[in-house]
């Protein structure tokens, strides 16, 4: 399976990226890291480019919810009925309501949401996700 990840927006966390990174590899998955930095526009590009079956976005400085309220929009224009996605990290900031979050994160189309979890139980969780499908 593929996988294209990276770390959304301003955020320029590249050890959490990298960890993301290599325990996606050890699970046996072909990996598109497109590192820190990143454009939500740009990971939609990656995933057609590349054919991949999951976009993961990671964030930790907390700011993800306003580079990805538009995912919902991009995943219109194009055919991602296959695909998985997936967020995770630390998604709010100030004084967000963390049960607040997942909601609102599924609400802007991604099928997988994890706050502050650690990084093997939201990949256990994937792939029971992609089994399930």
């Amino acid at each position: 399976m593929k996988v294209v990840t990276g770390v959304v927006g301003n955020d320029i966390h590249v050890v959490a990226n990298r960890l993301i990174d290599i325990s996606l590899e050890e699970r046996g998955f072909e990996v598109f890291n497109l590192g820190v930095n990143t454009y939500l526009e740009e990971f939609m590009d990656a995933v057609i480019e590349t054919d991949a079956d999951v976009l993961l976005i990671s964030s930790l400085n907390g700011e993800a919810e306003g580079w990805c309220r538009d995912l919902q929009i991009l995943k219109s224009q194009y055919d991602f009925k296959n695909v998985t996605f997936m967020i995770g990290g630390n998604l709010g900031v100030g004084e967000m309501d963390p049960e607040q979050l997942v909601p609102k994160f599924q609400s802007y189309g991604f099928d997988l949401v994890f706050h502050q979890v650690d990084l093997n139980v939201g990949l256990d969780s994937l792939e029971a996700f992609l089994e399930a499908r």
